[in-house]
């Protein structure tokens, strides 16, 4: 069972929205066991959308379109859906009426005749009822075939997918599982670590697939299984996860689904009742950042401090000046002072704190572009870590994050 999503607008190619539509779909169908075999963008241009319509109908099974709904000229996608299903459009009595409640019970001003045409839809159409916006969905039929047209807004979309589209799909459809789970690695890259697991991925059963998915420092594992008895797909899943830990335990950090790592930092803190504080220099608050976009942080994140400047990190943490006189303001000497400073400050179990030379140029430091300290400060004293991380600002700084969660997360779990 194979599915394609087309998105249709201009907006989207030019790079001016995120086409953020198309992960929603395909993580919905997926966890339904319907796969996507393809997404494809185009213009808003009839001759486009109507290819992208016929190409999709070749590769699979449900076809899913978001955008050109509107009620104003450029949007073309119900129209051009006609053509191709060599239709016409009517007026659709349940979808005008709740195009009329909308416009009584939100918009509180006169209805405009465009809006009310957006209840014209093909004949050959069912409607799906989007009760958050004024541009019906689509459901059409052609032989074996389902095409499925949506509104591009995406809290429209996710309505239409939830309410109406998912269930009719699950209704229609006899599907498989599919089940993922994802391992989460940090401080080995890719290369290293299929390395480590080579003879445990050439005996996957062909119906369980790896993927390696880096990004900077870390490495999720994902393993993809697809079958018919979930509680068999489920068994040797989890098999094959027990099987492959140990030749990953020093890297391993815990499972997608139970979070991101500074969730299962966040968490133990929480429970163990212990506090942490950070003090970031080349980092800028991005460690901070992490932690407080999730709620709940103020039970264990006490505060966190920016000492950009070298004369911050005197005044307001209380380095002393003697000490990065002696050792650069880019030192293990200066990190271990910050990370002590701010514990201290902050009156907390833990602390974290970086400086480096993010570059493009060295700054208050001759250290080399791309150096990076990172300390940690806790009852039993402390340690730092020296990282030579290129020469790419962004790059630099992201690293230098990812890595000082996996120096908390392996230091909170000792202490």
């Amino acid at each position: 069972m194979q599915a394609e999503i087309i998105t249709i607008g201009d907006e989207i190619l030019i790079g001016q929205i995120v086409d953020t539509n198309s992960a929603y779909i395909g993580k919905a169908l997926n966890a339904i066991g319907i796969s996507v075999y393809q997404i494809t963008s185009v213009q808003d241009e009839k001759s486009h959308i109507l290819k992208a319509l016929a190409e999709a109908e070749e590769n699979a099974d449900i076809i899913i379109i978001t955008g050109g709904l509107g009620p104003t000229k450029d949007d073309i996608t119900k129209h051009t859906i006609a053509e191709y299903f060599n239709d016409t459009l009517i007026r659709d009595a349940q979808v005008t009426e709740n195009i009329q409640r909308l416009w009584r019970d939100f918009v509180k001003q006169p209805i405009q005749q465009v809006n009310l045409d957006q209840a014209l839809i093909p004949s050959k159409a069912k409607p799906l009822m989007n009760l958050v916006g004024s541009a019906p969905g689509m459901w059409i039929e052609k032989k074996d075939k389902v095409f499925i047209s949506m509104p591009g807004v995406p809290f429209e979309m996710k309505e239409l997918m939830v309410k109406e589209v998912i269930p009719r799909l699950k209704e229609k459809y006899e599907r498989p599982y599919i089940i993922h789970k994802t391992l989460l690695t940090y401080g080995v890259g890719e290369s290293i670590i299929a390395s480590r697991i080579e003879s445990w991925e050439n005996t996957l059963p062909h119906y369980i697939k790896l993927a390696y998915l880096p990004s900077l420092g870390k490495v999720r594992l994902r393993l993809s299984g697809i079958g018919l008895d979930e509680d068999i797909l489920l068994k040797e899943i989890e098999t094959q996860i027990d099987t492959v830990l140990p030749l990953i335990k020093d890297i391993f950090t815990g499972f997608e689904d139970e979070g991101d790592l500074e969730e299962v930092i966040a968490k133990k803190l929480t429970q163990d009742n212990k506090t942490l504080s950070i003090a970031e220099s080349c980092t800028g608050g991005q460690i901070a950042q992490i932690f407080t976009q999730h709620a709940g942080a103020s039970a264990y994140l006490k505060g966190a401090i920016v000492p950009y400047a070298t004369q911050s990190k005197v005044n307001i943490l209380g380095v002393s000046q003697a000490l990065i006189d002696k050792h650069s303001v880019v030192s293990a000497e200066v990190a271990e002072a910050m990370a002590v400073q701010c514990k201290k400050l902050y009156a907390t179990d833990f602390a974290i704190a970086t400086t480096g030379n993010a570059g493009p140029e060295k700054g208050d430091s001759q250290a080399e572009i791309g150096t990076v300290f990172i300390a940690f400060a806790s009852k039993n004293g402390v340690i730092s870590q020296k990282l030579e991380l290129g020469n790419n600002r962004l790059r630099v700084i992201n690293k230098a994050v990812n890595k000082a969660l996996e120096l908390l997360s392996k230091e909170i779990f000792k202490n």
